[in-house]
């Protein structure tokens, strides 16, 4: 996580509150803890290191870094043994010696990559769309490639993700707090936490990035953004009615701000869906993907990740319905069945969509066989208790 905290005590700092070493700019409540710090705690002796590293955010990205990287090519170690970097053409790299990783949706020899070196290339691109004073939208698409494949062009996901965001925000967080880049490296680190399940970590960067954006006068637009991560965040943690708020007054601010079209408004209709499946409001998420999925079909095709996020989670809110008909739960199942050979296409089998598609359609199916012999479903509901409805975004 970002340090907001006191090194000795924990105390909540926010991004300006507290005391900071002179050399480092570590952070304390106040001076006994600094001084606590100093004598008995270590610090003395790694101050040093710490100022040499870039101060104390940076010192922290970079030891988070490395860890991420290295278990992200632990992870991946099955899947890419015996091949080479796409970018170096190295199995190990040349000057880590980290392993290699590959959590997009490439296949077969594609795709296999450090992640120093994915790093790498979305930094020269952006720097060099900087230095050229390319318009916004380049700089969009160059910044991109910190959470997409250059390759299948679709998001990383899982340690890679994670790996990824750590090694966004290491490169931005020298940079000042108005910087657009190092804001959204927020945003990508509290995406990669979020990713492998370090839910609240992830809360506490995206709650220190909403406080910063406010300070310094952040857009509307922008302001619905963070916040409609932090209520994903909170449904993940159980914290569903203080997420349903949220995620109501987000989306139908992105909808009169930006329309029904506009991505950010289709991500938040589809997270404000989930909100409500996750507290079995489900006529109430049925009737809202009714109206949208109509809209991201036409506006992005029937083969991108959010169409299939939609169908999923609107299939979901079918099964797992007590008012749902045979008829219902037929229907249920069977877009779950395209859903899955779709995802499984065009993401692949790994895909945590695909993986989380799948289990829903087994469960789906359950649900229809019991009906159709005892006419009760109750029996299914602790089973998926645990999973998380495909429409997460």
């Amino acid at each position: 996580m970002i340090l907001t905290q006191c090194a000795v005590c924990a105390a909540e700092l926010g991004l300006s509150l507290g005391k900071k070493c002179g050399r480092c700019s570590t952070r304390y409540c106040g001076p006994e803890c600094q001084k606590q710090h100093w004598e008995g705690g270590g610090h003395d002796k790694i101050c040093k290191l710490i100022k040499k590293a870039g101060g104390a955010e940076a010192y922290n990205a970079n030891k988070k870094y490395t860890a991420a990287v290295a278990v992200a090519a632990t992870a991946c170690a099955e899947d890419t043994k015996g091949q080479t970097c796409y970018i170096c053409t190295q199995a190990l790299h040349w000057k880590t010696k980290e392993g290699l990783v590959r959590g997009c949706s490439c296949r077969g020899t594609a795709g296999f990559a450090h992640v120093s070196c994915l790093a790498e290339e979305a930094k020269i691109l952006y720097d060099e769309a900087e230095e050229n004073n390319l318009d916004n939208k380049v700089l969009n698409e160059r910044f991109g490639r910190w959470h997409t494949c250059s390759l299948c062009e679709q998001n990383y996901h899982g340690v890679v993700e994670c790996a990824l965001g750590w090694a966004c925000w290491k490169t931005y967080v020298g940079r000042p707090e108005t910087d657009w880049a190092r804001k959204f490296a927020m945003t990508l680190l509290a995406n990669g936490l979020s990713a492998v399940d370090h839910h609240e970590d992830s809360l506490h960067v995206q709650e220190a990035e909403l406080s910063m954006r406010r300070r310094l006068g952040a857009s509307e637009g922008d302001l619905l953004v963070v916040q409609g991560n932090l209520a994903g965040t909170y449904n993940q943690l159980g914290r569903h009615e203080e997420a349903l708020s949220i995620k109501r007054d987000v989306y139908f601010g992105c909808l009169r701000l930006n329309g029904e079209e506009h991505e950010a408004t289709i991500i938040e209709a589809l997270n404000y869906a989930m909100t409500l499946a996750s507290l079995q409001r489900f006529e109430e998420a049925r009737s809202l993907l009714r109206k949208t999925i109509p809209v991201v079909r036409r506006s992005r095709g029937e083969n991108s990740e959010n169409t299939l996020r939609m169908r999923g989670l609107y299939a979901t809110a079918v099964y797992l319905d007590e008012g749902a008909t045979l008829d219902d739960l037929r229907e249920a199942v069977t877009t779950l069945e395209e859903t899955e050979r779709t995802a499984r296409r065009v993401l692949g089998g790994a895909h945590p969509l695909t993986t989380l598609t799948e289990g829903h359609l087994g469960l789906a199916r359950e649900a229809l066989r019991t009906r159709e012999s005892t006419g009760d479903v109750e029996s299914l509901r602790e089973a998926v208790e645990a999973m998380t409805p495909p429409g997460d975004a």
